[in-house]
């Protein structure tokens, strides 16, 4: 247990930031399994709804420092890709 004001204090604040970057990525990760959902379910104009939503909280959780740039490039890239197979799997039948 911390025994000065200022470890009882630094307590405090790694309890708080730890609970807000806890929420920053499960909203990142329930958006991206959101999407996954509705690509793997066939479900093209639903994942189309949900990219633009999808890529802003992806890029949220870049700036909160949840995920590194690469990763969230990477993602998207992949996110995309999926949908743009999709699409092209529905036009063609």
């Amino acid at each position: 247990m911390a025994n000065t004001s200022s470890a009882i204090k630094r307590t405090r604040q790694t309890a708080r930031e730890t609970a807000v970057n806890r929420s920053n990525a499960s909203r990142y990760r329930t958006q991206v399994r959101k999407l996954r959902k509705a690509l793997d379910g066939k479900d093209v104009k639903s994942a189309q709804e949900l990219l633009r939503p999808t890529f802003s909280v992806v890029d949220k959780a870049v700036q909160k420092g949840v995920i590194k740039k690469n990763t969230a490039s990477r993602v998207k890239s992949r996110l995309t890709i999926e949908l743009n197979k999709l699409q092209k799997a529905g036009a063609a039948a």
